[in-house]
């Protein structure tokens, strides 16, 4: 991570970084991706407007969290490239506080409302977590990427239930604040739990989907689920290359699940 990328992350809290994961890495989360399609894990989280009701014309498809679904997904978090970004970004100690894939159709495909991370997790300082956004496809207007709102991250913004989703939340922003994330497919946004964020919808013909994996430093993690996600410490003392939480080494395994998944 350069410094002017984590000065950029500071100041407007968030940085886009072009080609962080490299196209074998990508094809082979593309492939892990149909895999949750054919096996019925990733689910349309829309609704028709009442918060209940799913829609049958839109669609926003989403595994949450998806590590344990996954060797692929589970060890990315463990690779130094993305270590060595984090740490740089909110420090060490860190934990994993979750994984997540959102899934596009062509056409009717619909985004996530606009939205702060900490919307959810309210954590004192909004710099001291990050979301790391992977551009599965090419992210482009067009396809609903990733829209941020710079420099907006110490602002205090009320959320309510979105009624277009069966459990998300939703903020009211200045869209002509907003900046759209246009990056090349394995290009990265890291962006704070401050930063207000969303994504637009598909009208393209082809599909587009961006995984999400959410960091904590320790400082400011508190462990209210133990069964639900085991929270690997990534960094700092704790660590263990996922032995503590996994029951069996995971650093040092992304690149053996790539090279299966991706030829």
């Amino acid at each position: 991570m350069q410094t002017e990328q984590i000065e950029h992350f500071t100041e407007h809290g968030y940085v886009v970084v072009e080609d962080f994961f490299s196209p074998s890495e990508v094809a082979a989360m593309r492939a892990e991706i149909k895999r949750f399609e054919r096996d019925k894990l990733i689910r349309n989280v829309t609704t028709d407007g009442d918060g209940e009701t799913p829609s049958t014309s839109k669609a926003n498809l989403q595994l949450c969290p998806m590590s344990p679904h996954s060797p692929l997904f589970r060890a990315l978090p463990f690779e130094p490239k993305v270590l060595e970004a984090v740490t740089a970004l909110i420090g060490s100690p860190f934990v994993l506080h979750l994984d997540q894939v959102f899934l596009k159709p062509p056409k009717h495909g619909v985004g996530t409302g606009w939205h702060q991370d900490n919307g959810y997790f309210k954590i004192a300082d909004p710099l001291k977590g990050t979301a790391m956004w992977i551009a599965i496809h090419d992210g482009t207007i067009a396809n609903g990427t990733l829209h941020v709102m710079p420099n907006a991250f110490e602002e205090g913004i009320d959320h309510a239930r979105d009624p277009m989703s069966d459990h998300h939340i939703r903020c009211e922003v200045d869209e002509s604040r907003a900046v759209a994330c246009e990056l090349k497919t394995g290009g990265v946004v890291f962006f704070c739990y401050g930063t207000p964020h969303c994504t637009k919808a598909n009208t393209t013909d082809g599909p587009r989907a961006g995984a999400a994996y959410h960091f904590l430093h320790v400082d400011h993690f508190r462990n209210e689920k133990k069964d639900a996600f085991p929270h690997p410490v990534l960094a700092g003392p704790g660590a263990s290359d996922g032995t503590a939480e996994h029951g069996e080494r995971i650093a040092g395994t992304w690149q053996r699940h790539v090279e299966a998944l991706a030829n």
